[in-house]
């Protein structure tokens, strides 16, 4: 992935783009992998679910695949 992960950001192919940002979603607690929403759920969706603010969320899945998370 050559761009920072934004809210629209689908789950799943995040995590099929890169492997690294599993683990982001599993630490900020959010059951992703695995799940079969994760497939149309984008990221703001799976933190509005979960009760995750989503900011933290995208600056450690940008920071897992080595980039600056987009603006806020």
């Amino acid at each position: 992935m050559s761009v920072a992960p934004d809210a629209d950001a689908v789950v799943d192919a995040l995590m099929s783009a890169d492997a690294a940002t599993i683990p982001v979603f599993i630490r900020h607690r959010l059951r992703c992998p695995g799940c079969p929403a994760a497939a149309f759920h984008t990221v703001a969706e799976a933190c509005r679910a979960h009760g995750v603010a989503q900011g933290p969320v995208l600056a450690d899945l940008a920071a897992a695949i080595g980039l600056r998370p987009p603006p806020a």
